[in-house]
């Protein structure tokens, strides 16, 4: 059986890592950045609230407040973690299924074909 060529996979991981190389770095070379505040969207919408309704008050206030600025960013780093976790763990195990498959299937394939021995 001939092997495939190592070319595509070469040029697939050449441009991924050229994709994720420019993913890291426009950021750092984009001028429009410069002084710019990063407020999340929560602030964003309570500033727009209070301009169309300056006398709005809210129905609904947390149950818990983080103790700082911090605590905050831990614990959405730590569920982006946990997500990437999860979601690591579900494509690897379905990975994995896969090639199961596939070896099973491969397996019978070549058990299979041409044995005819009594």
């Amino acid at each position: 059986m001939a092997r495939p060529s190592p070319r595509p996979k070469l040029r697939r991981t050449s441009a991924l890592l050229l994709v994720a190389a420019a993913i890291v770095l426009l950021p750092l070379l984009a001028p429009q950045l410069k002084g710019a505040t990063f407020e999340g969207a929560d602030g964003k919408a309570q500033a727009l609230i209070e301009t169309i309704d300056p006398g709005y008050r809210p129905w609904a206030s947390p149950l818990w407040a983080p103790p700082g600025k911090e605590t905050e960013g831990l614990l959405f780093a730590l569920q982006a973690a946990l997500g990437a976790g999860l979601l690591g763990y579900y494509l690897g195990l379905r990975r994995g299924e896969r090639r199961a498959r596939e070896a099973a299937h491969d397996g019978a394939a070549h058990n299979g074909a041409g044995d005819e021995r009594d």
